[in-house]
């Protein structure tokens, strides 16, 4: 067995050998982030053929390839909570500081993995410049041409 198919057996255990312990499947499954589903087909590939059954099926939901790396999240985490920069003004600092380029959404899943999601109630709404006296100003020379 490769490393990694020993680690799907082993975590598969411990989502088995957790359920039999406090014997309550859908708080085990919702602990570990598994479907009962899974856990059903794990469990009856295991009585049926022990662990070496547990290996031929699929890898376990935990290290997904796609998701941010460590180093990219802990500088989101940061910019967002020390500057309370949104994810637009994120993605576009780790592009021109940094030269790392991260979608909008993978930087707003970052939010939501740690619950960044919202700023908190303390803060004041940034605002765009004010332009109010520039467009009544504006309008005024406008009107005054035509």
């Amino acid at each position: 067995m490769t490393r990694q198919e020993l680690h799907d057996v082993s975590r598969k255990l411990k989502v088995l050998n957790h359920a039999q312990e406090i014997g309550n499947i859908s708080k085990t499954c919702r602990y570990f982030g598994i479907c009962r589903e899974t856990f059903y087909k794990w469990k009856r590939a295991y009585t049926a053929g022990g662990e070496s059954a547990l290996v031929g099926s699929k890898p376990c939901p935990e290290n997904h390839k796609l998701r941010v790396p460590r180093a990219i999240e802990e500088k989101i985490i940061y910019l967002r909570t020390n500057y309370h920069f949104g994810p637009d003004m994120i993605v576009w600092h780790l592009q021109r500081y940094h030269n790392i380029k991260i979608s909008r959404n993978g930087c707003y899943k970052v939010f939501l993995r740690n619950k960044l999601n919202r700023l908190p109630e303390n803060i004041n709404v940034r605002t765009g410049t004010s332009l109010e006296p520039m467009r009544s100003g504006f309008q005024d020379t406008m009107y005054r041409l035509m």
